[in-house]
């Protein structure tokens, strides 16, 4: 047991997590709203190893006390307990120590934040747009059961259904943490409904993930941005084709460029733009942080590049693959119905074994 040098770490975030507090109450720091909300993100994420500690240094409080009742004292039924209690808490040690070794990893920073979802149908016409259509209505259900909220800001329909590409923010807790080892490209194998024969096809779309950038993160200046208007396009109401309320903004020193349609006014259409630039731009600096872990150790989160195939959906066979951690289950319609968090936490256990091996390298 690592007990000692486990404390040890623990004392000394007890007493930054106590510093952050007293941070924090500082009508000075409250004033600075930039400072405040680092700090608080930090004071957040030191709560759970803090707790963790607490509850480790009560048992291990508890373990010794049992065992100086063993060394001390002459009451055979007091003994008894003290065994029987140790015996307890040595099944709990090692899975205690376990986890607090893991949340001592540090964590992606960007875990807790908000994230921009975009599909895209790729090769297969018709049918990878069908596809995207059925990843967005899969994550749709799933960010429900979650108690997510998903709002559109850019679509374009596919001829027979589906999407060539819709692009959505997800909010809520821990999203960007939950969803990004969805980034990648994802396979499906069946019958189009655009097909007379009965052949299965291959067909796939691709999926990125991209954490939000929080105005704190980036700073943009709009005399880089050009500002464009125009008519919306697909579903809403009488305004479509009649007002310039969709947004284009052209990032010009790094040629990105984004638009939003999805609101009826201009204003609200301009503000979900610019949140969208902000984040891809902060994605740039991003995947050179995952291109960097993923040179130290192998990781379950894609570096953005599109032609990674990371999981196939085999209609005939009623099979989901993930090809990362070789990792099949055969329930693909309740899979689609956004039944993927058992996938997810799968996920989730593989890369964190990977950081536990790196960290003890």
């Amino acid at each position: 047991m690592a007990e000692n040098s486990l404390l040890e770490k623990i004392s000394g975030l007890q007493e930054k997590y106590a510093a952050l507090q007293e941070q924090l109450s500082n009508p000075e720091v409250i004033s600075d709203m930039k400072k405040y909300v680092q700090l608080n993100k930090e004071y957040k994420e030191l709560e759970p190893i803090v707790k963790a500690g607490a509850e480790y240094r009560k048992i291990m409080a508890d373990y010794e006390a049992a065992k100086d009742i063993i060394a001390n004292e002459k009451d055979e039924e007091l003994r008894e307990m003290a065994k029987e209690e140790i015996s307890d808490i040595e099944q709990k040690i090692p899975g205690m120590e376990e986890n607090i070794k893991l949340l001592l990893i540090p964590a992606d920073p960007q875990d807790s934040k908000n994230a921009i979802l975009e599909i895209r149908g790729g090769t297969g016409g018709d049918e990878a747009a069908i596809f995207a259509g059925d990843l967005f209505r899969m994550y749709s259900k799933y960010a429900e059961k979650k108690g997510w909220k998903i709002e559109v800001t850019n679509q374009s329909e596919g001829a027979a259904g589906g999407f060539k590409e819709i692009v959505c923010k997800v909010s809520g807790d821990h999203v960007y943490g939950t969803l990004k080892y969805e980034s990648g490209v994802h396979r499906v194998q069946r019958v189009p409904q655009t097909e007379t024969q009965g052949r299965v096809h291959t067909s796939a779309a691709s999926v990125a993930v991209l954490p939000e950038a929080d105005e704190f993160d980036i700073e943009l200046n709009m005399n880089d941005i050009r500002k464009d208007t125009f008519c919306s396009s697909g579903p809403g109401g009488q305004s479509v084709n009649t007002t310039y309320s969709a947004i284009r903004l052209t990032h010009i020193p790094s040629g990105i460029v984004v638009q939003c349609q999805d609101e009826k006014s201009q204003l609200k259409n301009f503000d979900k733009a610019l949140a969208e630039l902000r984040t891809r731009l902060y994605n740039m600096e991003y995947e050179k942080y995952l291109n960097e872990i993923s040179a130290k150790r192998k990781t379950m989160v894609s570096t953005g590049d599109r032609s990674a195939k990371i999981r196939t959906y085999n209609y005939p066979q009623s099979r989901v693959t993930d090809h990362r951690i070789n990792y099949t289950m055969y329930n693909l319609p309740v899979f689609m119905d956004g039944e993927i968090q058992e996938l997810i936490d799968q996920l989730q256990i593989a890369e964190n074994a990977e950081r536990l091996k790196a960290a003890a390298e």
